[in-house]
């Protein structure tokens, strides 16, 4: 009798533990499918509102085409994570930030537009360079500018500058300011996330990933993200951007 209840236990236990595991699968692929629908909305509205705006000024500059290009292969990149299931790093490459944060902004600037918020870039200091994926590293910038757009007022600025060993990306907004800090939010459960929580979580994975962090800093109004990371070696001299 014993031993057919030790058996019985047995039995249980395990498929208790085989649901769940079936659970945990199936809430990973479902956080999977939620990613990639986050980040292929953002870089196809981008791209929309890109050509849209290039349409009624009848004319799309060599920057804004550059620029919706790049938010284009941030969309594929984003149905290969589907198709895949992940999202780590991949080509590593010395990307120069400058150009890829004025990529973004110009690919951001009619979403901003759109919002009415005006779009603000500053970038100071000589050129500035790390090692990683450029077009991770263009999906976490395009998460703090497009999450200032959504939901912050007036002036959402993005200001690029050498910080100690590394470089400094903030963004800015007038807006109310986060509801709790990067961390919290970056870790709730997913159901309770929502889109500002998951792109915020995306870009601290993303800043992790090539030894940096994304945090909140003080700020007067409004929220202020900043996000460190590691420079690429010694600087390259060249005049200020």
């Amino acid at each position: 009798m014993r031993l057919a209840l030790v058996v019985a236990l047995t039995g249980w236990s395990a498929a208790i533990a085989a649901v769940l595991g079936a659970r945990v699968v199936l809430a990973r692929r479902s956080e999977s499918a939620a990613r990639a629908c986050h980040e292929l909305r953002g870089p196809l509205t981008a791209a929309r509102l890109g050509l849209e705006l290039g349409s009624r000024l009848g004319e799309l500059s060599p920057d804004r085409l550059r620029a919706i290009g790049l938010e284009l292969e941030c969309a594929a990149l984003a149905l290969e994570d589907l198709g895949t299931g992940g999202h780590g790093t991949g080509r590593v490459e010395e990307v120069d930030v400058p150009d890829l944060v004025a990529g973004i902004v110009e690919a951001w600037s009619p979403a901003a537009i759109a919002n009415r918020t005006e779009l603000v870039m500053r970038l100071e200091g000589e050129a500035m360079s790390v090692r990683g994926d450029r077009l991770r590293l263009a999906q976490a910038t395009a998460n703090l500018i497009a999450n200032a757009i959504e939901h912050g007022r007036g002036t959402v600025e993005v200001r690029g500058r050498p910080h100690g060993s590394g470089i400094r990306l903030e963004v800015t907004d007038e807006g109310p300011g986060l509801p709790a800090p990067v961390a919290v939010l970056a870790r709730r459960p997913r159901a309770g996330r929502g889109d500002r929580g998951r792109g915020l979580a995306i870009a601290a994975a993303i800043a992790a990933d090539h030894g940096g962090r994304l945090a909140a800093a003080p700020s007067q109004r409004g929220a202020r993200l900043v996000l460190d990371l590691p420079a690429a070696g010694p600087r390259r001299s060249g005049r200020p951007r």
